[in-house]
């Protein structure tokens, strides 16, 4: 046995340790791990946590702790040792937590149906009807198959005798599933080894079964279900987990704004127009779903909602009023209540609660208040846990007074002392520390019963052992549960598709998601254009020194002619140009400062981030890392220029990704056609400055242009001489197989937009003809090196009016298209087209 590894890892007199029994020796699930960990070197074991902490960050995994500085920068907290559990033991919480699941699914059923327990006095009508959660507008509404619970959560804690209770439920919009599948796919690859070889049941039946489920009971008839995830935003806690399982599940991620109702039928709005929605699974709390008969101040939900679920149009999962059974309150109640709804005894307990509103037992919490923990009896309340224990007399003589004021208000619960596990203890070497921890168990409905996810969220207590909670600093795990009979992957594709079921076409993407990857590529070409013109001058200005060369000046004067640098340009000092460069890189307040643009486009790219590739996810992930790792007093040139290089690579990725790995949809056109738009009033701006600037007749100037537009390479190629006016203006204006050529964008825009012509009505690209054919048109002769200045000088000044002319046929377009396709979406959705 290790002795090495337990050697510094201690014992618990007062809690179960899920690793250790109270001899000391490792228990027979966790023999195998604890064997593999033993052997393993502090620097293997480094090793191992450098690759969890790079997968988080490369996928992006984050949680939003409010108040917290970071905020949706957050990386999500996970420990790389799994909570292991044997395949005997999980049989027994799989029933416990499906009886229980059944047993609140009939609760609801009867509150919000015949209320036969109420008439009897099996629940107090003080505890139902004084509580915020019980919505009267869903009272009497009978959800497709009775199913009210569609996704249940229990939170678990094991007693010190090794006994599990329930400590929590949870059944409004049951959270963390989502994070309990990514943990499983960073921690697997941790240990892959070890998770191959202990045999660990997969959650991909789980989430099939959810899936399945929700089309099983969606009312479509005939049609084929379109199941959508509903979420408030990004600014949620959770964000991440609602774009992770859109994308893993394959539904729609859609905001309230998305959708509408007509004619108590629910519509997903698209560019196509408006296609039905059969099932909303839910990320929303209950009152904030439909602002038409339950919150008015909601600005997330969807008027008319609560009628179309009362029509049976749509299937709302989970059923909205569902939260009302959160309440801590109602845990007393439960056992009678399994014995009259279902004629069973339930299985596994809930924490001893008391529900004050009751005269005696306000009269045993007020008497043994040090022993209790007292919570606020309805979840909306929002009231931290007062520990009894913690308070000194005058403490609980304000507390009982407290309670004796507003009985119906306030819960008491047994105090809870949660096992503990090991948790790695980082820096410290190859040591094991233990932590509290919770087990949060998820079940989903299928046709057949509840199916429990055989594992679950694992949640570490922080410095605080008596409260498990990711918002107060926890920490999760992955849940091994041993005695699976393959390890199979997390693949949630359905089977027995036929020829009629076959889709090829992007057909549920809501016009704001659309919206969002349109800017997205207006914004990544943005961030590219800036960053190339910002390294050119940085690099002259590393290579003149003091000195102030020709080409510096004007590539400084450009810089100044397109917003990025202030006034002066060139004839700044090379202290001052450096400095304002700098800033033009980094200080977002600036209106055109690279970081600006960056920010604006991980945010766009957050709103659609269930359409993208985890190589897209990766690629943002790390251009977000080097965004908040960038900047500071302390930066100089060669820093910039290191971080300017990274944004290009990032860039060139997005690209690639864009052109190679995205399906040829909608949203891919409008990807595209951002792109390009953005790229042609860079250059036709550019262009236009460049050919007016008396500084960019100076030697060197042309050079620093091609780099700009990415042609360099090209043109040294083709040329193998100094750069000259003639054949650089000939390969980045008119080239149309240069893909920085201004006649590139014009021609691939014409044809990108070919399609929305005949399907969604003509966006106008007249212009772009025009534009195109005049371009073509265009004699070069006069910008011959031998042509005489006068003529050069006109022939510049009458290109600059033409490349103007171009770049207001790119803007108008975009405000086509702005017009034409995104202006019936909410003004939340068009806050991008403002900057």
């Amino acid at each position: 046995m290790p002795r090495t590894l337990l050697s510094n890892y201690p014992a618990s007199n007062n809690r179960f340790d899920e690793m250790i029994d109270a001899a000391g020796t490792v228990r027979p699930d966790w023999r195998a791990f604890v064997e593999r960990l033993a052997t393993a070197t502090p620097e293997e074991m480094r090793r191992r946590a450098d690759i969890l902490r790079r997968r988080i960050q490369e996928n992006g995994v984050a949680y939003n702790v409010y108040s917290d500085p970071q905020g949706a920068d957050r990386p999500w907290e996970l420990d790389p040792l799994p909570l292991i559990l044997g395949a005997d033991e999980w049989r027994g919480i799989a029933a416990a937590v499906s009886q229980r699941a059944r047993l609140l699914n009939a609760l609801l059923a009867d509150i919000y149906g015949e209320q036969r327990l109420l008439r009897e006095g099996r629940l107090p009508p003080a505890l139902i009807y004084g509580h915020s959660g019980f919505l009267w507008p869903c009272h009497g509404i009978v959800p497709p198959g009775g199913v009210h619970l569609h996704l249940y959560a229990a939170d678990l804690a094991r007693s010190p005798d090794g006994t599990w209770w329930v400590v929590a439920d949870r059944t409004q919009a049951p959270s963390g599933a989502g994070y309990a599948l990514a943990n499983r796919q960073i921690v697997s690859r941790v240990f892959p080894e070890a998770f191959r070889d202990l045999k660990v049941q997969s959650l991909g039946t789980f989430f099939r079964a959810l899936q399945d489920s929700l089309a099983h009971w969606a009312p479509c008839g005939d049609e084929t279900p379109l199941i959508v995830l509903l979420t408030p935003g990004p600014a949620n806690e959770t964000y991440f987990e609602h774009a992770w399982l859109a994308r893993h599940l394959g539904l729609p991620l859609v905001e309230g704004q998305d959708l509408t109702v007509r004619g108590e039928t629910v519509y997903l709005r698209t560019l196509s127009g408006l296609r039905r929605v059969h099932a909303i699974l839910r990320r929303q709390d209950d009152d904030y779903c439909d602002p038409l008969e339950l919150r008015g101040d909601s600005a997330l939900g969807l008027p008319g909602l609560v009628q179309a679920v009362r029509a049976g149009r749509v299937l709302v999962a989970n059923a909205i009023g569902s939260g009302l059974i959160e309440s801590g309150a109602l845990s007393g109640f439960l056992p009678g209540a399994c014995r009259a709804l279902l004629g069973e005894t339930l299985q596994m307990p809930a924490v001893a609660s008391w529900w004050c509103g009751e005269p005696a037992a306000l009269e045993f919490t007020c008497s043994y208040l040090e022993r209790l923990v007292i919570k606020g009896a309805f979840p909306a309340q929002r009231i931290e846990p007062v520990f009894g224990a913690d308070l000194d007399a005058a403490g609980r003589a304000a507390m009982i007074e407290r309670l004796r004021a507003q009985p119906q208000q306030w819960t008491a619960q047994e105090l809870v002392e949660f096992s503990q596990a090991p948790a790695w203890a980082g820096a410290a070497g190859l040591r094991l520390q233990p932590r509290g921890v919770g087990l949060r168990v998820y079940a989903a409905a299928t046709p057949n019963g509840y199916v429990v996810m055989p594992g679950g969220l694992t949640r570490v207590a922080g410095s605080n052992t008596r409260v498990v909670s990711m918002q107060r600093g926890g920490l999760s795990k992955d849940c091994w549960v041993l005695g699976g009979s393959t390890n199979a992957a997390l693949s949630l594709a359905k089977g027995d598709i036929g020829v009629g079921d076959l889709v090829r076409s992007g057909r549920n993407l809501s016009s704001r998601a659309v919206e969002n990857l349109y800017w997205f590529g207006r914004y990544a070409e943005r961030c590219d254009d800036s960053a190339r013109l910002l390294r050119t001058v940085l690099s002259r200005l590393i290579e003149a020194g003091a000195d102030t060369q020709p080409a510096l000046v004007s590539a400084a004067d450009l810089c100044h002619q397109l917003g990025l640098l202030p006034a002066g340009g060139g004839t700044l000092k090379a202290a001052e140009l450096q400095n304002a460069l700098l800033a033009a890189i980094y200080e977002e307040q600036q209106s055109r400062a690279l970081a600006g643009d960056i920010r604006r486009l991980l945010r766009s790219g957050a709103q659609v981030r269930e359409r993208f590739s985890g190589d897209h996810w990766h690629a943002l992930n790390r251009l977000q890392a080097d965004l908040s790792g960038s900047g500071g007093a302390h930066i100089d040139a060669s820093e910039a220029l290191a971080f300017l290089d990274r944004v290009l690579l990032a860039s060139s990725a997005l690209a690639g990704f864009a052109m190679d790995s995205m399906t040829r949809d909608d949203g891919r056109r409008f990807l595209i056609i951002g792109r390009r738009i953005e790229r042609l009033m860079f250059l036709a701006n550019a262009l236009a400055c460049f050919l007016r600037l008396e500084s960019a007749r100076s030697e060197g100037s042309i050079e620093w242009l091609l780099e700009v537009g990415d042609s360099i390479i090209t043109y040294r190629a083709r040329y193998m001489n100094i750069p000259e006016l003639l054949p650089a203006l000939d390969l980045i204006v008119l080239d149309d197989s240069n893909p920085h050529a201004v006649c590139f964008q014009l021609k691939s825009l014409i044809r990108y937009l070919q399609p929305l012509a005949g399907e969604l009505g003509e966006p106008g690209v007249d212009a772009l003809r025009r534009d195109l054919d005049g371009l073509l048109a265009l004699d070069l002769a006069p910008f011959a090196a031998d042509s005489p200045p006068g003529l050069v000088g006109a022939a510049r000044l009458a290109l600059a009016a033409r490349l103007d002319t171009v770049a207001s046929s790119a803007y108008w377009l975009s405000e086509q298209l702005a017009m034409r396709y995104f202006t019936h979406v909410g003004d939340v959705g068009r806050q991008t087209l403002a900057a």
